[in-house]
């Protein structure tokens, strides 16, 4: 297991990754300039994040969205649907995803 802590610059706010769905293929959509100042002021590789099948870049997400919340920060509605499916996918042994906005 990777243990990672990041720093989320003054200024940086979980919305401003502008979280959305492709359409096409119900890929995740995100600005990378949140990421970018993350990963400067952590000392992270933004490409080391994004790397592999499993890119850890999700977690930094995810992590990053359960703070949000806790500090009173607006529920996400892409983010909701990406935990749901995760939920299903665990719940079911994987391999189940619903299509983009039907979670």
């Amino acid at each position: 297991m990777i243990h990672l802590q990041a720093t989320i610059p003054d200024g940086v706010n979980f919305e401003d990754l502008r979280l959305s769905r492709d359409i096409r293929d119900g890929s995740v959509i995100f600005d990378t300039q949140p990421i970018e100042a993350i990963c400067q002021a952590s000392g992270f590789d933004m490409e080391e994040l994004v790397k592999g099948p499993d890119p850890i870049i999700c977690a930094l997400i995810s992590a990053w969205y359960q703070e949000h919340l806790k500090r009173g920060g607006a529920p996400d509605p892409v983010q909701e649907d990406l935990m749901e499916e995760t939920r299903l996918e665990q719940e079911r042994g994987g391999g189940f995803s619903y299509a983009p906005g039907h979670a």
